[in-house]
């Protein structure tokens, strides 16, 4: 599975952190997408991938032959999203961005006097949310990279 494709799946588990909860996580539905990274990487060949009781998720993998004295590399991302928008429901939209404002399917649009980056991207596809909901991505993308990177550190990546 690419990027991407593991990025669609991860915005739609519902993930919105609560600032008023007082716990950690604060909303005990960031566990839902935890475990599911858990299976995924356990899938992978990560035997020891495991989530805590404060929703941290951790696995290694061994160094690669030769590599066994080097500095260890750590991965981090966070899994919540804020609560500013609606992380409910998500329905996440590939579009090819055709340049200037970028309408939603359902509510509003990207503009560039507020988004001037979207003109490098104009003619490639992009992955936005329909407008009503957050997308996510910013937590998200970066756990979808990591556990992709996987594929080419596992006997996974001979699938």
């Amino acid at each position: 599975m690419r990027a991407y494709e593991r990025l669609l799946n991860y915005v739609r588990v519902y993930t919105t952190s609560d600032p008023e909860s007082g716990t950690h996580p604060s909303a005990e539905r960031e566990f839902d997408l935890a475990r599911q990274l858990v299976e995924e990487m356990k899938a992978l060949g990560m035997e020891d991938a495991h989530v805590d009781e404060h929703c941290y998720v951790y696995g290694s993998i061994p160094a690669t032959k030769g590599c066994e004295k080097k500095p260890a590399l750590g991965l981090i991302a966070h899994m919540d999203t804020s609560p500013a928008v609606s992380g409910a429901d998500i329905h996440p939209e590939i579009v090819t961005y055709q340049g200037g404002d970028l309408p939603l399917k359902k509510a509003g649009s990207l503009k560039v006097k507020d988004f001037p980056f979207l003109s490098r991207y104009v003619g490639q596809q992009l992955i936005v949310t329909d407008g009503t909901t957050l997308l996510g991505a910013d937590d998200k993308a970066g756990v979808a990279e990591i556990v992709t990177c996987l594929l080419y550190t596992s006997d996974a990546a001979d699938d």
